[in-house]
C-alpha cells in the first residue's frame, strides 16, 4: 500500500479493534490495584507503582521500537512484540511477589506499543480528506479498549481473582497476533539506513521542527492531570463514602464512552476549529471536571460527570495536537508520532507518580492539586507560545 491510496474500512476496524484490545493491556491493574496490595501486603503507593511503571515502559517501547516502523516491515516488529507481550502478561498472571509485578509491568507496557504503529499507517495510506477522520476512527479503538479494560478487569477481579485477567488478556493477544499475520497488509518502510541513524534522525526532528516540541509537551501536560485522576480513582472508591468494589471501580470506566464516541467527530474537525482552540476547549474542559471532583466528588454524579468532562477534553487535546504533527513530515510519521507519544506517556507516568505522592499525604484534596497544577502548564504554553501555531 502507498501514501495517499487510501485506507479500506474492513482494514480501518480491524487496526482500531485490535488496538483497543492491545492497549487494555495498560489499564487492567487500575480498578484491580487494591486486590493486588491486600494479596502482597503492600501499601498504596506500593501498588501504585503498577501504573507507573506500565505507563513508563509504553514510553520506552514508543522511543525505541516505533521507529521501527519506517524501517523494517511493520507486520514483523508487531508480530515480536506480541509475542512478547503474551510472555509478560503470563509473567503477571503468576507473579509471586509485587517485585514480579513491577518487572512484568515494565515488559508488558514495553510491547504493547502496536497501536501506536496504527495510528501513522492511517495517516499515511489515508487521503488529505480521510486522515484525520481515520486517526479519530483508530483513537476511538482505542478509547473504547481503555473503557473496556477498565470494566472487564474490575469484573474478573471480583469474581475470578486479579491473575485470571491476566490469563484472559494473554489468550486475547494471540488472537490479536493470528489476525495481524493473517491481514495486515504489506507496508513498505520508507528509512533506509541503521538503526543508529534512524534514532538519530528522532532528535533531528525534535531539533527542527519547534511545533513538535510544543504539540508533545503540551499534550503530555494534559495526559498527566488525566491519569493523576485515574490512577488514584481506586483508593478513593474503596473508602467512605463509596465502599467500592473493583467492579464498581471498573464500571466508571463507561462513563468515558462520550469521550470514545467524540474522538472520530473532533478529528474531522481538527482543521476546521484549529489546534490552539481545541487546546483551549480540552483545558477548560479539564479544569472544570477537576471542579467537579474536588466539590462533589463524595457523590457518584460528580464522579460521573467529571468522567464524562475531562475525558472529552483529553481528545480535544491529543487528536488536536496529534494530528498536526503528522502533517510535518509524512514520510517520518513513525517517528513524528514516536516523539509525540512518547513525550505524551512520560507525562502520564509523571501525572501518576505525583497523584500517588500527593495522595498518601494530602489525600483526595492533593491529587486534585496536581490535577489542576498540570492542566495550569498546559494551558499556559498555549497562552505564551504563539511562535509555532
Amino acid at each position: 500500500m502507498r501514501e495517499n491510496d487510501g485506507l479500506p474500512l474492513p482494514v480501518l476496524v480491524m487496526l482500531a479493534v485490535i488496538a483497543g484490545m492491545t492497549v487494555a493491556n495498560l489499564y487492567y491493574s487500575q480498578p484491580l490495584l487494591n486486590l493486588i496490595r491486600h494479596e502482597f501486603g503492600v501499601t498504596e503507593f506500593t501498588a501504585n507503582f503498577i501504573s507507573m511503571i506500565t505507563q513508563a515502559g509504553y514510553a520506552v517501547g514508543l522511543l525505541f521500537i516505533v521507529p521501527l516502523g519506517d524501517m523494517l516491515r511493520r507486520r514483523n516488529i508487531i508480530l515480536s512484540n506480541f509475542g512478547i507481550l503474551i510472555l509478560a502478561l503470563l509473567g503477571m498472571a503468576f507473579a509471586p511477589n509485587i517485585y514480579w509485578v513491577w518487572a512484568a509491568s515494565l515488559v508488558a507496557g514495553i510491547c504493547s506499543v502496536m497501536p501506536q504503529m496504527f495510528v501513522p499507517i492511517a495517516s499515511q495510506i489515508s487521503t488529505p480528506e480521510t486522515k484525520g477522520r481515520n486517526i479519530g476512527f483508530i483513537i476511538s479503538g482505542l478509547l473504547t479498549g481503555i473503557l473496556a479494560s477498565r470494566v472487564v478487569s474490575g469484573m474478573v477481579g471480583d469474581y475470578f481473582g486479579w491473575r485470571t485477567m491476566y490469563l484472559i488478556a494473554a489468550g486475547l493477544m494471540l488472537i490479536c497476533a493470528v489476525v495481524i499475520l493473517l491481514f495486515l497488509p504489506d507496508i513498505r518502510p520508507t528509512f533506509q539506513g541503521t538503526y543508529r541513524k534512524l534514532m538519530g534522525s528522532i532528535g533531528r526532528l525534535v531539533r527542527e521542527e519547534p511545533r513538535l516540541r510544543l504539540s508533545s509537551i503540551r499534550a503530555a501536560l494534559a495526559f498527566g492531570s488525566f491519569l493523576a485522576f485515574w490512577s488514584t480513582l481506586a483508593f478513593k472508591m474503596e473508602l467512605a463514602p463509596f465502599y467500592a468494589g473493583s467492579h464498581v471501580i471498573g464500571l466508571m470506566g463507561l462513563c468515558g464512552i462520550a469521550g470514545a464516541l467524540s474522538a472520530s467527530f473532533i478529528g474531522k474537525y481538527v482543521r476546521k476549529i484549529g489546534v490552539r482552540p481545541l487546546n483551549y476547549l480540552g483545558c477548560a474542559l479539564h479544569l472544570a471536571a477537576w471542579w467537579l471532583f474536588w466539590f462533589s466528588g463524595n457523590t457518584y454524579r460528580g464522579i460521573i460527570f467529571g468522567i464524562i468532562v475531562i475525558d472529552i477534553g483529553m481528545q480535544c487535546i491529543q487528536l488536536g495536537n496529534q494530528t498536526s504533527v503528522f502533517e510535518l513530515r509524512p514520510g517520518a510519521s513513525n517517528r513524528i508520532n514516536t516523539v509525540f507519544m512518547t513525550t505524551y506517556f512520560v507525562g502520564g507516568a509523571l501525572g501518576t507518580l505525583l497523584a500517588g505522592t500527593a495522595w498518601q499525604s494530602l489525600g483526595w484534596s492533593g491529587v486534585v492539586m496536581v490535577g489542576v497544577s498540570l492542566t495550569l502548564c498546559s494551558l499556559l504554553m498555549n497562552v505564551f507560545d504563539r511562535r509555532y501555531e
